[in-house]
């Protein structure tokens, strides 16, 4: 079967997904405290584009960062999904440093113009970490 790039895209996307969320487990990490370091389940956006993925873990426990590192009323809202309503959440306003880009901005952390597939798991990768089945032509599920 030949694989274009949005497929290659994807498996790296949810490769890389994957060795975060796993990568505790094999090493042997402490277990993950939700009150200290916010949700182990994923935030997927689908804003600025569908299929932006999101860890605590890796920014918390990861990077050592405090909660109010990013939710300081500046950057993020507590609130999950407001981000999502703002009309100057987008791929441009993080290029400029705001809200991930305060930080991925190639200095602090690797810049939001790099790395894309660190994030980025495209609509194939969103639709399957939130359950949508998707049916082509012939009635069979992807």
């Amino acid at each position: 079967m030949k694989r274009n790039n949005k497929d290659i895209f994807l498996i790296f996307g949810l490769l890389a997904l994957a060795c975060v969320l796993f990568a505790g487990q094999v090493y042997g990490e402490e277990e993950y405290d939700e009150e200290a370091y916010g949700p182990l389940k994923p935030i997927v956006w689908a804003k600025p584009v569908k299929g932006v993925v999101f860890l605590h873990k890796t920014h918390t426990m990861g990077a050592g960062l405090e909660c109010d590192s990013c939710h300081n009323g500046e950057m993020f809202e507590m609130a999950a999904g407001t981000a999502e309503e703002n009309d100057d959440f987008t791929m441009a306003s993080l290029y400029e440093g705001k809200y991930c880009g305060s930080c991925h901005d190639g200095e602090t952390a690797f810049s939001s113009k790099t790395r894309c597939a660190t994030c980025h798991v495209g609509v194939k990768g969103y639709n399957r970490l939130t359950g949508v089945v998707l049916h082509d032509a012939e009635g069979g599920n992807h």
